[in-house]
């Protein structure tokens, strides 16, 4: 049931608890007035206002495909968008800050992961205009709801038109629900009689390329890898997945993700390595930490295809004796930019490279820095001037803030030159705690990466 009360909307469903509808009849008769009060719901034009679409997928480009239409200027935020494709619908790409500040109307269409998740918080809502109008139809835990609850109460944000919730159904006196200035939905998403008849089609489709032999996305079956295979890349699929995860979190965004090389070195010849794990686990590396997609190794090409990401494979012949699989991996990301500068080859990708030691998977290489650090929980990399105390100075910075260390390793091109800090670390630690470290004269820049 829907009521409205002064503008406000109330959802009920058919669990509420007894009491609720004569609750609400009884707000109704108390507040409700049959009155013609067209200055209550002045709204404002869409026409020459600047929209933000943040999440440049699918859905984020049909939405500014329209507002286009609606003669709105738009702008999309989205680290690993195509700009090409954002050029061909005349928009343009712009950073995440870029986006709070010039929006007048901000849409959210991406994932909730770890790097979305409160993406719009108290930090960022005072970077936006004020009066600014937000429309969240992606997942709840992108917004941090007490956040907004703030900034409509202070005005920074006009309204809020909310599809979604950190928790659904919400309780019934959440704050957002009563707030006059929110519209709030039941989730609806796809909720309607075309798009129901859509995904039916969808399936059937599926069903009948899975007969023809075509590539499936929403397979369930891999193909068959014998089981003395998997156990001994077992290590090495753990390291190819890291791999991914790592570069992917290094691309600065601008161009989107579109070309990714692959290097095997093995003593081994093609035919003793099978490859297909490994590189359907770079795949879900790199995609699934900015997507919502599952990734597996039946539909890793597929979704890889999907995304214009073109995987390409070379193999390093080693000499030597085949007893291990491999002796390392490289992945290399072209034609993008980069958070961290130093890790970008000398012919200009982003590249990582790792082996696996005793076991566990190793971080060798960035750039064209040697390393050696354990690929467990996050990383910090810092390229630094190579000088006495650097690890004592930002071991105390991380130590202060109850940050433990699990391991340091430092890779440098020459004495008293430049070198590459890497640090594991237990926990995330805070903003301020990073940029103490960024504060560090010695430290030229560094980025914290999840693993």
């Amino acid at each position: 049931m829907l009521s409205h009360v002064f503008g406000r909307r109330y959802f009920f469903g058919a669990g509420a608890e007894d009491g609720v509808d004569e609750l609400v009849t009884g707000v109704i008769e108390a507040e409700y007035q049959s009155k013609w009060e067209r200055n209550k719901y002045v709204g404002v034009s869409l026409v020459g206002k600047t929209l933000a679409v943040m999440g440049f997928g699918k859905v984020g480009s049909e939405v500014a495909r329209r507002a286009k239409g609606l003669g709105m200027q738009v702008i999309a935020h989205d680290p690993y968008a195509p700009a090409d494709r954002a050029r061909a619908l005349g928009v343009e790409l712009v950073t995440f800050d870029e986006a709070l500040a010039l929006a007048d109307f901000i849409s959210l269409h991406m994932p909730l992961t770890p790097t979305t998740s409160k993406m719009l918080n108290d930090e960022s809502f005072a970077k936006m205009k004020k009066g600014v109008r937000i429309v969240n139809v992606a997942r709840g835990g992108v917004i941090d709801e007490e956040a907004l609850v703030r900034a409509l109460d202070s005005g920074i944000v006009a309204q809020a038109a909310l599809d979604v919730f950190t928790k659904e159904p919400p309780p019934l006196d959440d704050k957002l629900v009563m707030h006059h200035n929110v519209t709030v939905t039941p989730h609806l998403g796809a909720s309607t009689t075309e798009a129901q008849e859509g995904v039916a089609i969808e399936i059937a489709e599926a069903v009948v390329g899975a007969l023809k032999g075509e590539l499936a996305s929403t397979a369930v079956n891999a193909p068959m890898v014998p089981a003395e295979v998997l156990s001994e890349l077992a290590p090495y699929v753990v390291l190819a997945e890291k791999l991914g995860r790592l570069a992917v979190q290094l691309v600065a965004g601008g161009s989107g993700v579109k070309s990714v090389k692959i290097t095997y070195a093995s003593a081994r010849t093609p035919d003793d390595l099978d490859t297909r794990v490994l590189r359907a686990m770079i795949t879900k590396g790199l995609i699934e930490p900015v997507s919502d997609v599952y990734v597996n190794l039946v539909n890793a090409d597929f979704t890889a295809k999907q995304r214009g990401i073109r995987l390409t494979e070379e193999r390093f012949l080693l000499d030597g004796s085949p007893e291990s699989p491999l002796e390392f991996i490289q992945v290399q990301i072209a034609n993008v930019e980069s958070k961290f500068a130093s890790a970008m080859s000398e012919t200009g990708e982003i590249s990582v490279e790792g082996k696996v030691k005793d076991g566990i998977p190793h971080l060798t290489k960035v750039g064209s820095f040697q390393v050696d650090v354990s690929m467990e929980g996050s990383l910090i990399l810092c390229r630094q001037v190579d000088q006495p105390g650097m690890i004592g100075t930002v071991g105390s910075i991380l130590g202060e803030e109850n940050v433990n260390v699990s391991f340091m390793s430092v890779g440098r091109i020459a004495p008293r030159k430049h070198a590459v800090m890497a640090i594991g670390v237990d926990e995330q630690p805070a903003k301020e705690t990073l940029k103490k470290i960024g504060e560090i004269p010695a430290i030229e820049e560094f980025v914290f990466l999840k693993l």
